[in-house]
């Protein structure tokens, strides 16, 4: 007889059917379980087994147990209970070392031997499970099918967990040529795979069982009086299908649980990834992959795609003035309200500390004509933080796609561009990419490349500009940095000083030049002060301290001839390391002078907290004071000051006799300008006899 037939005609149909049930739904979360197995390490790994292991015996034991109690020899029939109980333990136990081993990497064949020991230990339960099985009658056995039945068993076993490993192998790999996190990595082929597995296990549970019951033959030897009780046999049967369902379902509810945390761990890493911490909004990567998206939306429909760099104009202020607290809060603001205001088609990023950036798909300019109105009313819209009230405004540029860039890398460059443009123009808000603008930053490219080689062959020279007192008497000296380019003549230190700040050469500059004047100064008769000075990023990044005072030491220079010249906002970045810095440059015994006073914050904690040895004001006010009455009141207030505190004023840019006049009326200390004397080479300043220049003593000496 066929295994079908020993199926059909020694069984219970219904309790089958159950049978079959637990085997395939019992199969199916082991399946689902077990490639969490192989998908995870460590302790993890150790619950996944755990798990699948307790699901594998249930399927096991139960489809077992209930197709036995529908196995029909036709004679009365009982259980062994402790053999019964050995054969529950010998499912557990089996499945245990079975995933251990598949799970343990020793080998490559690994998961293929645990597969295997999961169709011996289906084997030994059920033989173990057949040896509980009382029938009233003589046993026999056809060792043709026993044989097979284990073959089947162990081979099936086998090719289902080595199916789980390659699996989770193909889904790891995928994620990793894509450079993806484990847990984020797409399931290559899921459903087919859990589908193949749970196929095999199924075929490893039921080959073993209905070609083993071939295997078993009963002769009966009825005894008078005993009968089964069919029905508390098909109760029981029942009641074992009803645990392994539900132990089954158990299992499953963990691995959709831990399915759904991980998708929303995934999705709660992914919104982190793509979007800016401190404002909500998406972030540079989160643009990037939009940007994509739109343009490749725009080329498809043909449509236009604006993109608007965004800089707000007075951020560094609120920081320095407020703090970084009020600077973020800024942003916060300024976020919800771009939040509120797109719509369709609309997209608004945090790129950078106070950059932004804009996309909007329009067909018609009168769309992006709203937009960037909208735009504007959320930036210049007055922010309310605490008790005091701001308006951070933005300079914004826009280019559009394909109107003026084909590709994403220079569509970003031209909204760059223009928003330069428009934070150069006083008048502009909203700058649009024109194609000069390229001539123009090729040229500001040139000219930082030719800036480099007038380091490295020694093109720029020091000028110095005298500085008096109001009796006429020379104080000193301020050295002026100046290029005179081969090609285009003298280029404005205006011009080309922000560009080695934004070129990384001011540092290299700054040292020359502070060593430059101290060597030349050392040479002076009359031993007047030299004025040299400082700029911000040559504060915010040298050690200027050691720098001062190796200068010092190399030239010979006396340090109470030397002075630095700092403007205020220069040391509001970082107000304690400014303060360190300054008095550690005062304790080498050089003097500090306040550049540009009037013009930035102008705060009297300035002038009490850090160690300044003079005051430049503005040359604004000097400019504005004969037809400005605030322009007066300003310079007389400042004089005031300066006479309050101990602390002697400049003048600078004194250009007219009146303005001396006005100034020495108001009893300034002392001033500097065109009227007194224009910057000029110290050869030109030796020839009309102002400074004599002498041997200077040794460097040794001169410390004495």
């Amino acid at each position: 007889m066929n295994v079908l037939g020993c199926i059909v005609y020694k069984h219970n149909l219904w309790l089958v059917i159950v049978a079959v049930l637990i085997c395939g739904g019992g199969s199916w979360v082991t399946a689902r379980l077990v490639r969490r197995v192989f998908a995870t390490r460590g302790l993890q790994r150790a619950g996944w087994q755990f798990l699948a292991s307790v699901t594998a015996a249930v399927a096991i034991w139960c489809t077992h147990f209930v197709a036995m109690l529908g196995f029909e020899p036709g004679v009365p029939v009982s259980f062994d209970p402790v053999l019964t109980i050995v054969s529950l333990l010998i499912a557990l136990g089996g499945s245990f070392a079975a995933f251990a081993v598949a799970g343990s990497g020793f080998t490559r064949a690994a998961p293929a031997i645990g597969g295997a020991l999961v169709g011996l230990a289906i084997s030994l339960m059920h033989y173990t499970g057949m040896m509980a099985y009382r029938v009233q009658g003589v046993v026999s056995w056809n060792h043709t099918y026993l044989v097979a039945s284990i073959v089947l068993s162990v081979v099936f076993g086998a090719l289902a967990l080595d199916r789980a490993a390659r699996g989770v192998n193909v889904r790891a790999d995928i994620g990793a040529d894509k450079g993806m996190d484990k847990s984020a990595r797409p399931a290559a082929k899921d459903t087919g795979s859990v589908a193949s597995v749970t196929l095999l296990l199924v075929l490893a549970i039921a080959t073993l069982h209905f070609t083993g019951m071939c295997a078993f033959t009963v002769t009966p030897l009825r005894i008078a009086g005993e009968f089964s009780n069919p029905a508390a046999l098909q109760a029981l049967a029942l009641s074992v299908a009803g645990m392994a369902f539900i132990i089954a379902g158990a299992g499953l509810v963990s691995y959709l649980l831990d399915d759904t945390v991980r998708a929303e761990s995934v999705e709660h890493l992914r919104t982190m990834a793509l979007s800016d911490m401190l404002t909500g909004l998406p972030n540079r990567a989160s643009f990037n992959d939009r940007l994509d998206v739109e343009i490749a939306r725009a080329a498809a429909e043909h449509g236009k795609l604006a993109l608007v760099g965004i800089d707000l104009n007075r951020f560094k202020e609120i920081n320095d003035l407020r703090g970084h607290h009020a600077g973020d809060e800024v942003l916060r603001i300024l976020a919800r309200r771009f939040t509120s205001l797109v719509r369709e088609g609309e997209f608004v990023a945090r790129v950078g500390g106070d950059e932004f950036v804009a996309l909007h798909r329009y067909s018609h300019r009168d769309a992006l004509d709203d937009f960037l109105g909208r735009l504007e009313d959320a930036l210049f819209r007055p922010i309310r933080y605490d008790d005091w009230e701001v308006v951070s405004g933005a300079s914004l540029g826009v280019a559009i796609y394909p109107d003026d860039a084909s590709s994403k890398a220079v569509l970003i460059n031209n909204a760059d561009l223009a928003m330069y443009r428009a934070k150069a123009a006083l008048t502009r808000t909203v700058c649009f990419y024109e194609p000069k603008m390229d001539e123009t930053a090729r040229a500001r490219r040139t000219l930082a490349a030719d800036l480099r080689d007038a380091i490295a062959r020694g093109q720029l020279s020091v000028h110095y500009q005298v500085q008096t007192a109001v009796s006429g008497a020379i104080c000193g000296y301020e050295a002026l940095l100046r290029w005179e380019h081969p090609r285009q003549g003298f280029i404005s230190p205006g011009v080309f000083i922000p560009l080695a700040e934004e070129n990384g050469l001011i540092l290299s500059i700054g040292a020359w030049v502070l060593r430059e004047a101290c060597t030349r100064a050392v040479t002076w008769q009359p031993p007047y002060k030299v004025a040299v000075n400082l700029s911000p990023v040559q504060f915010a990044h040298a050690d200027l301290p050691a720098l001062v005072s190796e200068v010092l030491a190399e030239t010979g220079l006396a340090p109470d001839r030397l002075e630095l010249e700092l403007t205020e906002s220069t040391i509001f970045a970082d107000r304690e390391r400014s303060l360190d810095v300054l008095q550690r440059i005062k304790a080498l015994g050089v003097s500090l002078a306040l550049d540009d006073f009037g013009t930035g914050y102008s705060s009297l904690d300035t002038l009490r907290t850090f160690p300044f040895d003079k005051i430049k004001l503005d040359q604004s006010f000097i400019s504005e004071a004969e037809s400005s009455r605030q322009a007066t009141a300003i310079i007389r207030a400042v004089l005031a000051l300066g006479k309050s505190l101990g602390i002697p004023v400049l003048a600078e840019g004194i250009e007219t006799q009146d303005q001396f006049d006005l100034l020495a009326g108001e009893g300034c200390d002392e001033m500097q300008g065109f009227l007194l004397g224009r910057p000029a080479p110290l050869a030109q300043l030796v020839e009309s006899g102002q400074i004599k220049l002498v041997q200077p003593r040794s460097r040794y000496a001169a410390a004495g």
